[in-house]
């Protein structure tokens, strides 16, 4: 049984509870037919970074694996030219 008696020291499990709404994720590149990802594009590149400036996960952004290479690549070029912030702590 998955929710049977815990053994001694443990807690016992809860069963999760269905999350309210989850979104479909979908690659935003391959819906529009992006062949490679620039880095001088930066409004693009934006919306794919965090508020602290880490790069976003393709788990959480639904980028395909191909495209999240190129991404990261695309970020890491703006960053080094100075297109884009290394972290947004600057005042």
């Amino acid at each position: 049984m998955a929710f049977g008696k815990p053994k001694f020291g443990q807690k016992p499990r809860k069963p999760r509870e269905p999350s309210l709404f989850k979104r479909k994720k979908f690659c935003r590149f391959t819906a529009a037919g992006v062949k490679e990802i620039d880095y001088k594009d930066v409004d693009t590149l934006k919306d794919f970074i965090q508020e602290n400036g880490k790069i976003q996960p393709a788990r959480v952004s639904g980028t395909k694996a191909r495209y999240q290479r190129q991404l990261t690549t695309a970020i890491k070029r703006a960053r080094f030219l100075a297109l884009l912030p290394y972290c947004d702590l600057h005042e």
